[in-house]
Formats: C-alpha cells, sequence, structure tokens
C-alpha cells in the first residue's frame, strides 16, 4: 500500500471501514480507492445484485422450457 494512495477495505465482521492493515481478506469488500467508497461498499453490492437479478442475459428462471 502506498502512503500517497492508500487503499481502503469495508470489513464485513465489523461493518466498519478499516485499511489495509485490517481484518483477514476473507472478511472484506474491497480495496477501495478512498474511504468513502469503501463506506458505500454495502450500498454498491445491494445496487449490483438488484441489476444482476433483472438482467435478462443472467436469468435463472426456466421460461424457455
Amino acid at each position: 500500500m502506498s502512503t500517497e494512495h492508500p487503499e481502503w477495505y469495508f470489513c464485513l465482521r465489523h461493518h466498519t471501514v478499516e485499511p489495509e492493515e485490517g481484518c483477514k481478506a476473507a472478511d472484506r469488500l474491497g480495496p477501495y480507492s478512498s474511504r468513502a467508497e469503501a463506506e458505500r461498499a454495502l450500498d454498491k453490492v445491494a445496487e449490483r445484485n438488484e441489476s444482476w437479478d433483472h438482467d435478462p442475459n443472467w436469468s435463472d428462471d426456466d421460461e424457455d422450457k
């Protein structure tokens, strides 16, 4: 991690933003380029899930059968 461009992570165990020196990778989302971006991690996950759930190219429904 560069001190000029630190990376930030969102800890899924503690629901906090932390620097590289934090919880293990399996418990985190990131890296993010800013603390503010890491703070929005769960919002971004929810937005992506919503988008993927309604993507007609990736439907799990067996409508063609």
